[in-house]
């Protein structure tokens, strides 16, 4: 890894470190952790900054693009003690998902942005919806959102909540393939828990919630 490359990865893990410190989080919803169930844990690609710190022993895998940029936050990940699987839907998507498939039934608790690694934002591909019935565990909607934040100009808008803020993490119900339930409509109902999580976060701080 060139030198540049290294400093980014430095800075970032030191961002994420300091807005795991600095900013006040609070939990709702969902008793569902990774240390204590078995789970798929599903955050829009917006929202993965600070997910290798807010869900306590989360140890991966978390599935990863397979380009330059997957590169960088697989190394930042390492620094948290999280293994990736590298792949995505328009590259090595088979592989990834055989490998995370695998790994789950090894009793580890995938990680997945289902909208990545290019959009559409917030759009769930079925990818999450196959990893949970072919292992048989239920996929877990995680967001997070603070009282202030920056959004980037990038395709997913990223957030970043800002140091000295007071943040929420949204973990929702967890959603499993019901019988005779295709995928497709499995999806859909994953659409639904992803939203649900995220205008749960984002609305949290306008209800004068403190």
């Amino acid at each position: 890894m060139r030198f540049k490359d290294k400093l980014i990865v430095a800075t970032v893990t030191l961002i994420i470190r300091l807005l795991k410190q600095t900013v006040r989080w609070q939990y709702i919803g969902s008793p569902i952790r990774p240390e204590n169930a078995t789970c798929i844990i599903s955050s829009w690609h917006a929202r993965l900054l600070l997910i290798p710190l807010l869900l306590g022993k989360w140890q991966g895998p978390l599935i990863i693009s397979d380009h330059k940029d997957g590169e960088l936050i697989s190394a930042v990940f390492a620094k948290f003690g999280i293994q990736a699987s590298r792949g995505s839907s328009s590259k090595n998507g088979a592989k990834a998902l055989l490998d995370v498939i695998r790994l789950a039934k090894q009793g580890l608790s995938p990680g997945i942005t289902p909208d990545g690694p290019r959009g559409p934002a917030q759009i769930v591909k079925p990818g999450v919806a196959q990893i949970s019935a072919k292992a048989n565990i239920p996929v877990v909607p995680v967001c997070y959102a603070s009282r202030r934040y920056w959004r980037l100009s990038s395709w997913d808008k990223f957030y970043i909540p800002k140091p000295f803020s007071k943040g929420v993490v949204v973990v929702g119900e967890p959603l499993s393939q019901v019988e005779s339930e295709s995928i497709d409509d499995f999806t859909k109902r994953i659409q639904q828990g992803m939203d649900n999580a995220q205008q749960q976060a984002d609305t949290f701080f306008q209800h004068g919630i403190v």
